[in-house]
């Protein structure tokens, strides 16, 4: 055979299976072609985003983090107050159980037109914020001023407010780095401008830049930043993390003034901030502030100004006397959406795993998969049966890669498919009810699954492609035989994506302590307690759970994965996350 109609034959082949499988240190973590005309310490950056990413203090009520719904293989395993439906009533405060999966049971798994013996429009989600009006910032206090505001009757009981809680399942952010857009309907631009997640300069005012003695405004368009422009969402969410009306501008005027990460315990051998963790105490050293890391990260054309502003960046003084109130800021102050966003993209994009069996597997003389395991990646990439590889192929397992979006042998036009998880008037997605083709590293520990989080287990989810989806004859998925022992093989397979590293936190996964929110307390089923505050007196008592702080050599024993959970599996210690030690931190 001629070489021209080899590599011609092999191209169609890959096309047509998607991505070919491989190993994923095989591929350049993406990153911004112009970071270094911003960024002079990316080892500051890192340590920055890793901080801002795991502190309590960033939400509205000093008690939430980014990190709060990405603390669980960079995902979420919480099983109370989880629940949302945008479009109907739903049970606020419930406790997921097996009984509760998948949200569609039908009376035969294998086919998708049988009876529906049961069917909810329920999403599980994360639990976010309580309902708050934002009053203002006070310097030194982690806790903002706010006032309640009555919430949807789903998210209260018995006149208190709970938790409001999101309306799509929580995507993990280990390899996140590797996706072009990221949300799952993907709404974060590859493009960040700086302030907010659509990456387009009309929705952005500009930075502040310190030239010739004079601030100016100038627009960003990163390109490779999807994960920056993901970063700007959740903290100003009034749902997430914001009391509803907090702006960027008060948010840096906040963190500035408080030190980093000061509610929660660093593990001093921490492979980020174990250099500069507190010793014996919480949080980092008295020398080390949020202002001093930016300083140290970010070029001074973007902090150095004596210049004051108002909220809109507007000069107003030229630096001198005392600031009046929380009405006046800093240059920093007010470029703090962009110091946060390339922060936290720079630490996550260190959460790579690509050590998983399945890489060891691909790589000369590293070893193999198992016999069910190597049963199970045949058929993954069988084009006459599995087709896994139309939209999960290449060293990242997803169509919606920058490799695929390349032109890498991959097909980029099944990024964002619809799948037939739930109806398109429930939830359109990206249009159409199309949703991102996720990866599938770690999906052992990133349950429950799919936007809606509607399968709890991995044999559900094989169980849903077998038939072809659940919803709509033009789905993009096509049935194939999967026998028992199919199934097994497949779920095998999935599970040796997994990396070992991330099974038990170890470096770059490992983390600061952390205080979740995990429902609230009933004397009786529907009835809850108040938390007695006098500053929000409808809010519930909460229950907290505290997730440890673990060093580089990561835990001893293995992540809990959402099935154990719901089974019961791992609450003797056997497994982490267990989510039933009681948290120290003392919270605000």
């Amino acid at each position: 055979m001629k070489a021209g109609l080899w590599i011609a034959l092999a191209w169609l082949t890959a096309a047509a299976d998607g991505q070919q499988l491989r190993s994923l240190k095989d591929v350049a973590v993406p990153e911004p072609p112009e970071l270094s005309s911003y960024v002079r310490d990316r080892g500051a950056l890192i340590a920055l985003g890793k901080a801002l990413f795991w502190d309590m203090q960033a939400a509205s009520d000093g008690r939430t983090a980014c990190a709060t719904c990405h603390f669980h293989a960079g995902a979420d395993h919480r099983p109370r107050n989880q629940i949302a439906d945008p479009n109907n009533p739903f049970p606020a405060n419930l406790f997921l159980e097996q009984v509760n999966f998948p949200l569609r049971r039908l009376s035969d798994p294998s086919n998708r037109n049988s009876e529906v013996v049961w069917d909810s429009q329920m999403r599980v989600g994360s639990a976010g914020v309580f309902r708050r009006m934002f009053h203002d910032v006070v310097p030194g206090a982690a806790v903002e001023v706010g006032e309640e505001t009555l919430d949807r009757p789903e998210f209260m009981i018995g006149g208190l407010l709970v938790r409001r809680v999101t309306a799509r399942n929580t995507p993990t952010v280990i390899n996140a780095v590797f996706q072009v857009r990221n949300f799952w309907d993907g709404r974060a631009s590859r493009f960040f401008n700086g302030f907010t997640p659509s990456g387009n300069t009309t929705d952005a005012p500009g930075l502040l830049a310190a030239r010739d003695g004079a601030l100016r405004r100038e627009q960003v368009r990163l390109d490779r930043a999807s994960l920056a422009s993901q970063a700007v969402g959740p903290v100003l969410d009034h749902l997430e993390m914001s009391y509803e009306g907090r702006s960027w501008p008060k948010l840096g005027k906040k963190l500035f003034s408080l030190r980093p990460l000061a509610l929660q315990r660093v593990a001093p051998d921490d492979s980020v901030l174990g250099g500069i963790a507190r010793i014996g105490g919480r949080g980092l050293r008295a020398d080390v502030t949020y202002l001093g890391l930016v300083q140290t990260a970010f070029e001074p054309v973007w902090w150095e100004s004596p210049q004051r502003v108002d909220e809109a960046g507007n000069t107003i003084s030229a630096g001198t006397g005392l600031f009046r109130g929380t009405r006046e800021f800093t240059q920093a102050e007010y470029n703090f959406s962009f110091f946060w966003g390339l922060a936290i993209q720079a630490y996550e994009a260190t959460l790579v795993s690509d050590d998983s069996p399945f890489d060891r597997s691909m790589e000369a003389n590293q070893g193999g998969l198992s016999r069910l395991e190597q049963e199970g990646l045949d058929l993954f990439r069988n084009n006459n049966e599995g087709r896994c590889t139309l939209c999960h192929g290449g060293a990242e397992f997803t169509a919606a890669s920058f490799t695929a979006a390349a032109g890498g042998g991959g097909n980029a036009n099944r990024a964002f498919q619809r799948t037939g998880v739930r109806s398109t008037e429930e939830d359109p997605g990206s249009g159409n009810g199309a949703f991102k083709s996720s990866g599938l590293r770690n999906i052992e520990f990133t349950g429950p699954y799919f936007h809606n989080g509607g399968q709890a287990t991995l044999e559900q989810v094989v169980e849903f492609y077998a038939r072809g989806g659940d919803f709509g004859a033009n789905n993009n998925l096509r049935r194939f035989d999967a026998t028992e022992s199919r199934k097994a093989a497949l779920v095998a397979f999935l599970k040796a994506l997994t990396d070992d590293r991330v099974r038990f936190e170890r470096a770059p996964f490992d983390h600061p302590e952390l205080c979740v929110p995990a429902g609230h307390p009933e004397e009786e089923p529907g009835l809850l307690l108040a938390a007695g505050s006098l500053l929000f007196p409808r809010a519930a008592a909460e229950r907290w759970v505290e997730i440890p702080a673990v060093g580089a050599g990561g835990n001893v024993v293995p992540l809990r994965t959402f099935e154990e959970l719901l089974a019961g599996i791992g609450a003797d210690g056997s497994r982490a996350h267990s989510l039933g030690a009681p948290c120290t931190i003392p919270l605000p």
